[in-house]
């Protein structure tokens, strides 16, 4: 790091989110757009963005005092000056003092996977224990073959489909701190690995429906195992969320196999991704159709109870789950932000039934197993990039959700919650990847990744909140509920920003808002998360050929921004073929988590963390300051 270090642990003060206000109003006359109002079709005259300054360069961050690192295609990652970047777990690492270490033929057993840290690592969560103590609870979201087994195929044992099976997931381990340098703590009753064969407890309007019952489970209450565990969120009353994405990989058939609508729009068909049907016979959609239904949830889970079952909450409904991003509202009300992550899918807000109590730990502990979700609509006039927005409730006997539109119960419209969006008339979006809500509360934004359909298919046509046809870049929307209040079922919004290339598209949308600019420019924002002073983190999984519209962009990255000014400033580059996702951070804000996943992806040269001519794998790493410093100050 070079200058003074600027350290900042407040939230925004209240002179900054009066700019923040004013900056708002000011939006659509940031930027203008004339050129690309032809091609968007949405007559765009004086087309804006948040951009929340007219330049980066013209910009000036309080928050944040780090100097931008350049973008990278090395195998490594590359942090500020005066940062350090330190591998805290990679995949196969024991987290029992009994689990064989990492094995890099691919013939381990899997009773050495059941041990030891999952594969590609995602979103996770910290929870502390003491100053130099903490759990970490990671989930792992699928597991590469090519790299799993010593044959780099499809299994062809059904112990190898268990390796596939344990290597899935999520990971739950105390981590302990020495000098400013983290280690997993190998001896801690806290450790646990959690499978797709860990039996969980299915809650709410959909557990024990005719729906959840397989010839195992009778009564449709119990289900083995979690799947596709993509981000997460954390609860005030201690507990972690792991939300289950592309959980329709896993199914498959090799028998006559009729596809029904529901399992069509979920992706369900008779040729899958991991084969595990051919060993497995849950997994086999022609005799098991309803164990499918099982997975597409948000699961609960206590970290600090190893014993404790994992609870699947039904009343969150059933698509492929980003992240869970929880906010308790004034009146006492837990919201949850929820985003389902395909193409012109839906974003959706659960509002829990009782309140939260500060003071009653016990009784928070099923806030999530009732409520009512809706679905989000967003609006807009003449072509501008900002509007207002209304939440479409999603119960049984509203909006068309009845028994002739194929809704015969609450159940059925959670389970089918996308066919519900559809029926209420929701907006379809740029495949909505993480939420994450301000500290104040008052704005809260999710990253729209990409779409390629955008503008191609009729259900998915260009509007003011996806104003690209197809989209290759992605943008953040942020809304703003109705007077702060997160139960309001209406809200205004804007784009934060959008992605884009400058050096490729000299004008239009595609050159990025007024934020975006050579030196940090990036596409597919995906994980995003703010931390307690209101910086927001954004990560990437996009493309790194650093070629063509992609030119300049390099690996996969991690960017911090400050919503006050609108500045972006590039943290991190991660190693070849990677995506950058999850992030944590200490209590004290002097240590970040961070998440490299699947280096070296589809057979690219990536060996990292080891180097030389080791085998990739999907690591933690952990960054903190030379200095001990507060992360991004």
């Amino acid at each position: 790091m070079s200058g003074t270090v600027q350290q900042n642990q407040q939230d925004i003060t209240e002179s900054e989110d009066s700019e923040f206000t004013r900056l708002i109003d000011q939006a659509l006359s940031r930027r203008q757009f004339i050129a690309a109002s032809g091609s968007l079709g949405l007559g765009i005259s004086m087309a804006g963005f948040m951009a929340a300054s007219p330049s980066a360069e013209a910009a000036t961050s309080s928050l944040m005092g780090f100097k931008q690192v350049p973008a990278s295609g090395a195998d490594t990652v590359i942090v500020p000056e005066g940062y350090i970047a330190e591998p805290l777990i990679s995949w196969g690492d024991p987290i029992f003092k009994d689990a064989p270490m990492f094995d890099p033929s691919g013939n381990a057993p899997s009773s050495a996977q059941e041990r030891q840290f999952g594969d590609n690592t995602d979103g996770m969560s910290l929870f502390p224990l003491a100053e130099d103590r903490a759990l970490l609870a990671i989930n792992n979201e699928y597991t590469n073959y090519g790299y799993l087994f010593s044959h780099g195929g499809k299994p062809l044992t059904a112990d190898e489909v268990k390796k596939a099976q344990a290597a899935v997931g999520l990971s739950v381990f105390e981590i302990a701190r020495n000098n400013g340098h983290w280690d997993v703590v190998l001896g801690s009753k806290y450790n646990r690995r959690i499978t797709a064969n860990t039996a969980m407890e299915l809650t709410g309007p959909a557990a024990g429906h005719d729906l959840m019952k397989t010839a195992a489970d009778a009564e449709g209450r119990t289900v083995l195992g979690t799947l596709n565990n993509c981000a997460n969120g954390q609860t005030p009353w201690g507990t972690y969320l792991t939300c289950e994405e592309n959980f329709n990989g896993f199914f498959g058939s090799d028998d006559n196999f009729e596809q029904t609508a529901d399992q069509k729009r979920y992706g369900l068909k008779s040729k899958d991704r991991y084969d595990w049907h051919k060993f497995d016979s849950r997994f086999d959609l022609s005799q098991n159709p309803n164990e499918a239904n099982r997975f597409g949830w948000v699961v609960e889970i206590d970290p600090m109870d190893p014993q404790a079952t994992p609870k699947k909450r039904t009343a969150l409904g059933r698509f492929k789950h980003e992240n869970a991003a929880l906010t308790v509202n004034s009146d006492g009300h837990v919201v949850v932000y929820l985003g389902d992550d395909e193409r012109g899918e839906h974003l959706y807000k659960f509002v829990s039934k009782q309140r939260y109590d500060a003071n009653n730990a016990s009784a928070n502990r099923e806030l999530l197993a009732e409520g009512t979700l809706y679905v989000a609509r967003f609006e807009n006039q003449d072509g501008e990039l900002k509007g207002k927005g209304q939440w479409l409730e999603l119960t049984q006997g509203k909006n068309g959700l009845t028994a002739e539109n194929g809704f015969a119960d609450q159940a059925e419209v959670l389970t089918f919650v996308r066919r519900a969006a559809t029926q209420v008339g929701a907006t379809t979006m740029d495949r909505p990847e993480w939420v994450a809500v301000h500290p104040s509360g008052k704005h809260v934004c999710c990253t729209l990744t990409n779409n390629k359909h955008r503008g191609k298919k009729d259900n998915q046509p260009v509007d003011g909140v996806n104003p690209r046809a197809n989209n290759k870049y992605g943008q953040i929307v942020r809304w703003m509920p109705t007077d702060g209040n997160h139960v309001s079922d209406s809200f205004e919004w804007d784009l934060y920003l959008i992605a884009g290339n400058p050096a490729v598209h000299t004008e239009g949308l595609n050159a990025g808002s007024g934020n975006i600019n050579a030196d940090n420019m990036f596409n597919s924002p995906d994980g995003i998360g703010f931390d307690e002073a209101g910086r927001l983190w954004i990560q990437t999984d996009g493309k790194y050929t650093d070629e063509g519209d992609f030119a300049g962009m390099g690996n996969n990255q991690m960017l911090c921004s400050d919503p006050s000014t609108g500045e972006v400033r590039r943290f991190l580059t991660g190693p070849i073929a990677c995506e950058v996702t999850g992030l944590a951070f200490t209590p004290d804000h002097k240590t970040v988590f961070v998440g490299i996943q699947h280096p070296g992806e589809k057979g690219k040269p990536s060996h990292f963390p080891a180097g030389g001519d080791s085998k990739p794998r999907s690591t933690v790493m952990a960054i903190r300051r030379e200095d001990g410093g507060v992360i991004g100050a």
